[in-house]
């Protein structure tokens, strides 16, 4: 099941102009959504989502992997800006092999960890690669570029060679966004 099936008031129903989806988007929407990963292996589903209430951004997606019917299934804390939001397929994408997924860092549902502590924060960013002390959005859409991914589906470091990456979040080649990140509450960069 997918975000647009999970639309209780239709707010995906417009696939125009008209509508918040898919720049904006409801939360509940998004729990149970799939994520896999450029190899279109399954990595599980998304649990929750974690807010920084500090921000306003959203920090984590708590992605749930393994087990079977919920027994055993292990979860993990994704930075929201290590997802790649595939609006094709209405799915979440994350630069990671499912084999080293296993050894991220992650906890059971009985023993959440303190998701403020800074130790364990910058443990879970250096995992994904991304950055700690920068919030942002997932890249989104069927033309964004990631690595893992492969050319034709939204892949690569960068489009077609280019130099040109089409990830809109700073430090990406993207271009200069330094002004717009620095909005409150933007998702960009």
């Amino acid at each position: 099941m997918s975000y647009a099936d999970r639309d209780k008031y239709g707010m995906y129903k417009n696939t125009g102009s008209a509508g918040p989806g898919p720049s904006l988007m409801g939360a509940d929407t998004l729990l149970g959504d799939g994520v896999v990963n450029g190899a279109n292996e399954d990595l599980g589903d998304i649990k929750e989502i974690m807010l920084d209430m500090n921000t306003g951004q959203v920090a984590y997606a708590v992605l749930a992997f393994g087990g079977f019917l919920g027994m055993g299934e292990k979860l993990f804390a994704v930075p929201w800006q290590a997802l790649h939001l595939d609006t094709v397929n209405r799915r979440f994408v994350l630069d990671v092999e499912k084999e080293r997924l296993k050894a991220a860092p992650g906890f059971n549902k009985d023993a959440w960890p303190d998701m403020a502590d800074v130790q364990w924060a910058s443990q879970v960013h250096s995992f994904y690669g991304t950055d700690p002390a920068r919030g942002g959005a997932p890249s989104m859409g069927p033309d964004v570029v990631m690595r893992g991914m492969p050319d034709g589906a939204g892949a690569g470091d960068l489009r077609s060679g280019s130099g040109i990456s089409t990830d809109p979040r700073a430090g990406n080649l993207g271009g200069d966004d330094k002004d717009l990140s620095k909005i409150r509450g933007s998702n960009i960069g």
